[in-house]
């Protein structure tokens, strides 16, 4: 899986992984792809800090340590409710759906359509006059995220899953011409001096600018205040980052700025909402030549759900993968994953494409981008072999990991976080601490 990975994005190396599954309960390979993703990510860190000038430094990854990375959010210390008390699964009229309500406007936009109280019972009375999939498609109309549930069989008979299947896992393009630059001089870290703006939120795209953060990068996160957040998430994700308010509509300028000085961007913006801002690709790349621009989404970049709205359990449940888990544990309602194994899974995906992207504009010059998305990472899951006896554990408990976390200082107060898996030998990792939305300059680090 590793070997395949590398081979998506170009860049070839060994990594030393230890370990066996099964860690968490599933019938998919959940921690391998944990292993394989967050050592695909420690692999193409290493091999800049070898372009740079260092010595290439060897990779190790355990697969128990990558399976709890992927659970990072579960064992953040002091916890907090990440989801709203209406989110969930629900019996439609003839099956199943799950909504996601996390966000406030998600929230009221799903009561307003029911025409119902925001308690679990009275959205339940409500949604079992509905039918799952025309529910589903008026949600889905209204900008709301609502996902029906499907088998393998009524997945692979929608439009949308023979255009995900045509589209590559990661897919890595250029958008525009640029001379060559070369990486920086050797540093401590392999990314120390590369720059990434993060436009991201919630896990995946918050993953992927952690991984940067880890491996050295000056990670600048770039929120507005009105913009809805989750507090628990922010936390988790946030390791490394540098977060400062701006509000794109009133400060383009001074956002331009700042693109003109990154090496990166990343963003999970619904389709075409920074382009409508006056930042489309063409004119990032305009603003810095040679330019990164990462995409996260959803469901791709092509097929008519290309631009449909939705999150890990949401895809999970309307691709299948819930039905599938529940089948192979003999369950019959939809079971979930043991972890967001396709928002951490894409994350990862999404830093390895960035520093695929960043070897090829050293060596060949441009402008790049690299999508992902969450349904298409999915489908890859699918199509590793099954967990045979993969329901013989149980979820690890806080006290069962203890030796994979530590406690930091932070601006929300001591915080204890599951340590990062991939380790690159001779080389210690120093992210800054975590801190709060808004508390940091919107300008790059200098020196």
């Amino acid at each position: 899986m590793l070997q395949d990975l590398l081979g998506v994005v170009g860049v070839t190396s060994d990594a030393v992984l230890t370990g066996a599954a099964p860690v968490q309960p599933s019938s998919f390979p959940v921690d391998a792809v944990a292993q394989a993703t967050i050592a695909a990510c420690g692999v193409a860190a290493a091999a800049i800090h070898a372009a740079r000038g260092a010595a290439r430094p060897a990779v190790h990854c355990d697969m128990r340590a990558a399976a709890i990375e992927f659970r990072s959010e579960q064992h953040l210390r002091p916890g907090r409710e990440a989801w709203d008390s209406i989110a969930g699964l629900y019996r439609s009229a003839d099956g199943w759906l799950r909504l996601h309500t996390n966000f406030p406007h998600h929230r009221a936009g799903i009561l307003s359509l029911l025409g119902c109280a925001g308690e679990r019972d009275a959205v339940q009375a409500a949604l079992l006059t509905r039918p799952s999939e025309a529910f589903e498609t008026e949600a889905t109309a209204a900008g709301l995220c609502v996902a029906a549930y499907r088998t393998r069989d009524e997945w692979f008979a929608h439009p949308h899953a023979a255009a995900l299947e045509a589209q590559p896992l990661v897919i890595i393009e250029r958008i525009g011409d640029a001379p060559r630059i070369p990486l920086p001089p050797a540093a401590d870290a392999p990314l120390r001096g590369l720059r990434l703006l993060d436009l991201t939120r919630v896990i995946a795209g918050p993953v992927a600018g952690r991984t940067l953060a880890h491996h050295g990068a000056d990670v600048l996160h770039i929120t507005a205040p009105h913009l809805p957040s989750i507090p628990a998430l922010v936390m988790d994700t946030g390791r490394g980052k540098r977060n400062a308010h701006m509000d794109l509509r009133t400060d383009a300028a001074r956002f331009a700025e700042l693109v003109a000085g990154a090496d990166a961007l990343a963003c999970s913006y619904r389709a075409g909402a920074l382009a409508a801002l006056g930042f489309s690709d063409e004119r990032l790349a305009e603003l810095r030549p040679g330019i990164v621009v990462a995409h996260l989404s959803a469901y791709g970049v092509q097929g008519p759900w290309a631009g449909k709205r939705g999150f890990d359990s949401l895809v999970q449940t309307a691709t299948g993968l819930n039905a599938e888990e529940a089948a192979a544990a003999g369950e019959d309602k939809p079971r979930v994953l043991p972890c967001q194994a396709l928002d951490h899974a894409s994350g990862y995906l999404l830093a390895l494409g960035i520093m695929a992207a960043w070897l090829r504009r050293a060596e060949e010059g441009g402008s790049w981008r690299v999508r992902v998305s969450l349904a298409r990472t999915g489908h890859w899951i699918r199509s590793l072999p099954r967990m045979e006896g993969g329901f013989a554990v149980k979820n690890p408990t806080q006290d069962e990991v203890a030796d994979l976390l530590e406690t930091h200082e932070s601006g929300f107060g001591p915080l204890t976080t599951v340590r990062h898996a991939a380790l690159l030998e001779g080389i210690a990792a120093h992210p800054g601490p975590t801190m709060p939305l808004g508390t940091a300059a919107p300008q790059w680090l200098t020196g």
